[in-house]
């Protein structure tokens, strides 16, 4: 019984936690939504968000979650009756207070229409993307290329591609149109002909991400063992089971030096061609592609190859310290631990905090300086995180829960600071486990 969503013949038609949490392994995954219990092995491979995404669910109540990243929720529930294997008893079904009230928080959202978008608002953010590009391109066309008008091309399009990377972000989790078709195909312009990356790779991680953040083994963005350790857990964990390894005492130096500046350069250059290989993702590769052609067509005329490829890769690196000042910020200082199978809204408030709001970080983050919000409810449109944000504060006091709003400068210097604080803790149980 069990095995890849044959339903519930010849078997129990009330399951206890005991028997679902036994299914729990790649070749054999349970899940359980608003009392149901789903067998999604084999669905696994075909989920739009990713296997490894019901995966970090399986053995596990995945009801938040399932209605956190699906609008229309009559569509994947029409995939969910062949997979069905049994119910919930009754005697295992939990009220968590804090479950009921962020359902009604989120109702009360859905009524003020905060899921509701803006086209307008979306149409201006494309617009200045696509006149930051043309400008780019133009005013080494107009000035030439010497050093000056070089550093401004390089600002304007390192720009380009750190507001297309927040666009994209909103088409990617079908925040703009409530239409999955649309969302996807311009999720796929904006992510691989404007930025010149895999949409389905960003996928693949971000969603998973997004249903475990910051829990170790299951968030991809905390897999920094290698390079780096985070948080309270991570760092005794790895000192004792490792001998030879980083200087992790000295990571909150090193950081400046292969963290920001490398990230987008070399680490997702090779990740992303890597994920559209192995995966045999043609389409992806397609406007990949287009984005190199582009690039190439209008700045070899203007810089030659090799100054073409410079030009290329010094934008990656701009927009790589962007990107990574921004998004670490608001989790890296935060809670990393093992899974807790805590509710959503634990689950997403230990993991992240918030950015004080102006004009400039708006625009800067993308609206990512409402980080928790967007976590709560990764749909709603990014211009309306303000409005939610009050209710979330209100709940979160009523739960004994922190809301943490820092300032921009606060929000970097703690990565560093968290950074050193984790380093040193490897150091002192790494000196007491291998002192020989």
């Amino acid at each position: 019984m069990g095995k890849g969503g044959q339903g519930n013949k010849g078997g129990p038609k009330y399951l206890t936690w005991e028997e679902i949490k036994k299914h729990s392994i790649k070749t054999d995954r349970w899940i359980v939504i608003d009392g149901e219990v789903y067998d999604v092995t084999r669905w696994s491979d075909k989920h739009p968000g990713g296997s490894r995404l019901l995966g970090h669910y399986s053995g596990q109540d995945a009801t938040e979650p399932f209605i956190a990243f699906h609008n229309d929720l009559s569509h994947p529930k029409k995939f969910l009756k062949a997979l069905h294997v049994g119910t919930l008893a009754l005697s295992e079904k939990q009220t968590k207070d804090i479950v009921e009230d962020f359902e009604e928080l989120r109702k009360k959202a859905e009524k003020m229409g905060l899921f509701q978008p803006s086209y307008f608002f979306f149409a201006v953010v494309l617009l200045h993307i696509l006149i930051l590009e043309a400008l780019s391109y133009l005013n080494m066309w107009y000035f030439g290329t010497g050093w000056i008008p070089w550093i401004v091309s390089v600002v304007l399009y390192s720009t380009v591609q750190a507001q297309v990377g927040w666009l994209q972000h909103d088409f990617g989790h079908l925040s703009v149109f409530k239409n999955s078709k649309i969302d996807h195909v311009l999720h796929q312009f904006t992510m691989g002909f404007i930025k010149g990356a895999s949409a389905h790779w960003w996928n693949h991680m971000h969603y998973q991400h997004h249903a475990k953040p910051n829990v170790m083994g299951k968030d991809p963005d905390v897999r920094l063992e290698e390079l780096f350790v985070v948080g309270e857990t991570m760092p005794v964990k790895i000192a004792k089971k490792k001998k030879n390894s980083m200087p992790y005492n000295l990571q909150h130096k090193y950081f400046f030096v292969i963290g920001p500046p490398l990230l987008f350069p070399v680490y997702f250059q090779i990740m992303l061609f890597r994920h559209i290989f192995t995966r045999k993702k043609w389409l992806d590769l397609f406007t990949v592609s287009l984005f190199f052609a582009k690039l190439f067509y209008l700045y070899t005329p203007l810089l030659g190859v090799g100054g073409t490829i410079l030009f290329y890769f010094t934008i990656r690196c701009v927009e790589s310290h962007w990107f990574t000042w921004v998004t670490q910020s608001n989790h890296i200082p935060m809670e990393i631990d093992e899974d807790k199978e805590e509710p959503w809204m634990p689950l997403q408030m230990h993991a992240t905090c918030d950015v004080e709001q102006s004009f400039f970080n708006d625009w800067f983050t993308g609206h990512l300086n409402f980080q928790i919000e967007h976590h709560l409810f990764p749909t709603m449109p990014r211009h309306n995180y303000y409005k939610v944000q009050p209710m979330v504060k209100e709940l979160c006091k009523k739960h004994g829960i922190k809301h943490e709003v820092k300032k921009l400068s606060t929000a970097f210097k703690d990565i560093v600071r968290t950074l050193k604080h984790s380093g040193e803790l490897w150091y002192a149980t790494y000196s007491a486990f291998h002192s020989d």
